[in-house]
């Protein structure tokens, strides 16, 4: 899962600790984790307002950066039409990931605002490439609801530092976990410089306190 915006108010940047997937036989599901959602607290048409989370129609969000294994390259854009999940209506997003020139991932992923500005990861559907261009598998792939996997919060309506959550819950196969660092950093890129910006640490390999 990858989750990056930029909007006109602020960068969220994120820093990646552990992104291996491989399953972990020795662990047992989280029980304790059960996120009450509720239909009445979303909107029924929904939109993403959140200054730190946004997805504009009509707009592709280009990322670059250099990775263990190549040039990444992403490309994210929002898509018309919605998901229902849980019975809550959805954004769809589409996130196309390239590494060195070929396509690596394709995917659709689910996204629900509730009424308090908190922006919820409702689950995706994952297209995997061989280097050859053929289709490898869809691992990652989760919806909420399903064969207990869980949603999990991209972006607090109030960010706080210190603040930690699970973005995703899917044991064995999605597990993303974050903690906000700080709410006032600042950032300067290519197309300018950037504040007050959030800065999260992103990871599968600690435990929520």
């Amino acid at each position: 899962m990858r989750h990056l915006s930029i909007s006109n108010f602020a960068i969220l940047f994120l820093l990646f600790g552990l992104f291996s997937c491989d399953k972990d036989t020795e662990r047992i599901p989280d029980d304790s984790y059960h996120p009450d959602l509720q239909l009445a607290d979303f909107p029924l048409s929904p939109e993403l307002t959140n200054p730190y989370y946004l997805f504009d129609s009509g707009k592709t969000y280009v990322y670059e950066g250099m990775t263990e294994e190549g040039l990444e390259h992403i490309e994210v854009s929002r898509l018309p039409g919605l998901k229902t999940v849980m019975g809550i209506p959805c954004v769809v997003v589409r996130d196309l990931v390239w590494i060195n020139g070929v396509l690596h991932e394709d995917t659709h992923d689910w996204y629900a605002q509730d009424k308090s500005g908190n922006v919820w990861y409702m689950g995706e559907e994952v297209d995997n490439f061989n280097p050859d261009g053929t289709l490898k598998d869809h691992a990652g792939a989760w919806e909420a609801g399903v064969d207990g996997a869980k949603p999990g919060i991209v972006m607090p309506a109030s960010p706080m530092a210190g603040m930690k959550f699970r973005q995703e819950y899917y044991f064995n196969q999605a597990e993303d976990q974050a903690e906000i660092l700080a709410t006032n950093a600042s950032v300067t890129t290519p197309f300018g410089s950037f504040s007050p910006c959030i800065h999260t640490l992103n990871s599968r390999s600690w435990t929520l306190m």
